[in-house]
């Protein structure tokens, strides 16, 4: 079979899987929000409310159908892209996820930068200086960095730079009162880019610095040691010696030989943190009042809102599972060593 055929059969099968997983992964969701502890009627009405409006505002939302009746229905809903209506405020779930998103996914873009940049600067400079001050420092960072409960860093930095320097806001996406511009894309920075309106693109520039640093901070101590690890042991192949040998400078060596061997792993690990970080950053979002989809899913748990939840888990999950498809695609297209 010749590589472009089994490059296609391999990706045919992957497309395959996706909505097998995703039927799992909402079937799971579904399970899960029926046994667990309590009653959607009763945060909506409260506990006091008399048995009469509690039946009644049952059979309204569909809960007194039996299970499996309730789950065909759920299923055919999504069948046809049909996320369903909030139990709390009768908007549709679709509505709802997509205004979170764009700030979920604005908040994790500039994450990534800051820790693609970050991460991966620390990781080259410890593994071209190997014991080094520099590579013992990069190593107590990444393991810092990695080990930090996220709410109290982002508590912390709260404290500093909002509360005591006073330098950014502490929270939120725009400042009370601010007008935002007309929604073209989600993306508060860009659409106010796109609406040409200098004082909310500062405003938002300054409640996006806090959040995004934090959270890039946090992961870029996983860049580094991937980084650091992967150059580590490539500068130590035969082929690396067979080319300094030749006479060629240790800086052309590394560029063009060393480096490029790292893409694959690389490529991996910040696929699948981008991926995590679509509904991941749920503390960040929580810290900073980031009205993303994270902080949405939080407040519709607290408030049993089965629709929400379940949109909001099946949207996120498609998401991750699409990324990883195409970070393996992109694996088995790039290193013809992958076998499929």
């Amino acid at each position: 079979m010749s590589t472009k055929k089994a490059l296609f059969k391999y990706i045919l099968s992957r497309l395959t899987l996706l909505p097998i997983m995703l039927w799992i992964i909402s079937s799971l969701v579904f399970i899960l929000l029926r046994i667990a502890p309590g009653d959607p009627v009763d945060a909506i009405l409260g506990t006091r409310a008399n048995e009469f409006a509690r039946e009644s505002l049952r059979i309204k939302l569909g809960l007194d159908k039996p299970l499996i009746n309730q789950y065909i229905e759920y299923l055919n809903q999504l069948i046809h892209g049909n996320l369903g209506i909030s139990l709390n405020t009768q908007e549709p779930v679709k509505v709802i996820i997509s205004k979170a998103l764009p700030a979920s996914l604005e908040l994790a873009i500039f994450s990534i930068l800051i820790a693609s940049l970050l991460g991966y600067l620390i990781g080259f400079l410890g593994a071209v200086k190997p014991e080094s001050k520099i590579d013992f420092s990069g190593r107590i960072f990444g393991i810092g960095t990695y080990a930090l409960p996220p709410f109290w860093a982002a508590m912390l930095i709260q404290i500093i730079f909002a509360v005591f320097l006073g330098w950014l806001p502490i929270g939120g996406r725009l400042p009370p009162g601010a007008i935002p511009p007309p929604p073209i894309t989600g993306f508060l920075l860009l659409d106010s880019i796109l609406d040409k309106n200098v004082e909310i693109i500062f405003n938002s520039i300054q409640h996006l610095i806090l959040p995004s640093v934090t959270l890039g901070i946090l992961l870029s101590g996983i860049f580094s040691r991937a980084l650091r690890l992967n150059l580590e042991e490539i500068l130590k192949k035969d082929y690396i010696e067979a080319a300094k040998s030749r006479g060629i400078n240790n800086s052309r060596v590394l560029v063009k030989h060393a480096l490029p061997n790292t893409l694959l792993p690389i490529l991996t690990i910040t696929g699948l943190t981008v991926s995590s970080l679509v509904g991941g950053a749920l503390l960040i979002e929580i810290t900073f009042s980031w009205p993303g989809i994270a902080l949405g899913l939080q407040e519709a748990i607290n408030q049993r809102d089965y629709p929400v939840v379940q949109g909001i888990v099946v949207v996120i999950s498609s998401l991750v599972v699409m990324i990883s498809v195409c970070i393996d695609i992109a694996i088995a297209y790039i290193d013809p060593r992958v076998s499929y």
